[in-house]
């Protein structure tokens, strides 16, 4: 009897650790979309960013989805983005102040 109870227990257990899975691949994918949008605020960007890789990381070992995946080249895309932002914005500070 205890055998088959917890057979009955592992499909539910199953499903709620792939909705969590999901929920991690969505998150990454969404973090790394808004670090894309927000690359000009840096503020925004950078954790959104690296909430983006590392979720997209921990669920892409777990699971291997694609999605994952997408999370994590879009939190590195935006981080990339931000950082180019940022050292254009300081050679562009250091050239007027020169003048």
């Amino acid at each position: 009897m205890e055998e088959n109870e917890k057979i009955e227990q592992n499909p539910q257990e199953e499903k709620v650790k792939n909705k969590k899975n999901q929920a991690m691949d969505v998150a990454a994918l969404t973090l790394g979309i808004i670090s894309i949008l927000t690359s000009g605020m840096w503020l925004v960007a950078i954790p959104a960013s690296i909430l983006a890789i590392v979720f997209g990381v921990k669920s892409a070992r777990r699971t291997g989805s694609k999605v994952a995946k997408a999370g994590m080249i879009t939190g590195i895309i935006g981080i990339c983005i931000t950082i180019v932002l940022l050292v254009g914005a300081i050679i562009l500070i250091e050239i007027i102040s020169s003048y």
